[in-house]
């Protein structure tokens, strides 16, 4: 069996026959295995009547901090909170995923169980692939997310829960060595990182606490705390809460109750949950 962390550089070594004028030898089963997978996620991305629209909790969003399900649980807008951009994103990521994929194989490694559903606690989902046996999810991400993976950083900012979705998967397989193949958008670089298992989360002690903490009134402990900003005592939310849907209803208690104050640097906004001193900046309204 060959090994997880030789899946990149045997990819590199294959495609790099190109350059020397020898052709790939890609069979037309392959082809149409890919072109059948394709079709297959097209079909998926373009039919929002079959997503199931009723918060449940899934292997895809376990490894979510518990107060954003809690909130999510809550959320009574039905509306759609993602635009056009990001729907074409979601497509070119479905489907850059199964290029990745069909590389795997032309490198000469094993890919099983594509979209295998699988189940721990009742806690459903469906897991990528296993490649030579191990649990494997396939990403793609900008050059700033792919860093994360490629310098082993997942388990210090891992806002989306990856390691716990990882870990689900693993769990019900009963194997405990896989990680993340990430493609690179921008630049075409792939990474396997395969992460410690102390970074990966207990699943069923994480299930066993979450469920019953959806349930009752008050929300869990925050996500994140909040951080300093400079030296004058001003107080910002940290990059895990800044991208999440309910930051505003979540710290609705920050400046002594009157909420988030939002600002506009060059760099984009800034959610302070205290404001001693005034950024001398816009302040976004």
């Amino acid at each position: 069996m060959k090994k997880l962390e030789n899946v990149v550089p045997d990819i590199y070594s294959h495609l790099e026959d190109l350059s020397r004028g020898t052709a790939l030898p890609i069979s037309e089963e392959e082809i149409d295995k890919v072109v059948a997978n394709m079709k297959e996620s097209i079909m998926a991305w373009a039919s929002p009547s079959k997503r199931n629209r009723n918060f449940t909790v899934r292997m895809s969003n376990i490894g979510k901090p518990d107060r954003q399900l809690w909130f999510e649980k809550r959320d009574t807008d039905t509306a759609s909170d993602i635009d056009g951009a990001t729907q074409i994103k979601f497509l070119y990521g479905h489907l850059l995923e199964e290029v990745v994929l069909m590389l795997v194989r032309m490198a000469g490694h094993e890919v099983t169980d594509e979209q295998k559903e699988v189940s721990v606690d009742g806690i459903t989902g469906h897991m990528d692939s296993k490649i030579n046996g191990e649990v494997v999810d396939v990403k793609t991400a900008s050059r700033f997310a792919f860093n994360k993976f490629k310098e082993g950083r997942l388990a210090q900012d891992d806002p989306f829960g990856y390691l716990g979705q990882l870990a689900g998967y693993e769990k019900a397989e009963g194997t405990s060595n896989g990680g993340f193949l990430v493609l690179n958008k921008e630049s075409g670089e792939l990474c396997m990182h395969i992460p410690e298992d102390l970074d990966k989360p207990n699943i069923e002690s994480k299930i066993g606490k979450l469920i019953p903490a959806l349930d009752i009134d008050t929300p869990p402990e925050l996500c994140y705390s909040p951080i300093e900003d400079g030296k004058k005592g001003n107080m910002k939310l940290p990059k895990g809460c800044s991208w999440c849907k309910y930051k505003h209803q979540c710290h609705s208690d920050a400046n002594d109750g009157q909420g988030l104050r939002v600002f506009k640097y060059s760099k984009g906004l800034t959610y302070f949950t205290k404001v001693v001193v005034e950024p001398k900046v816009e302040e976004f309204l």
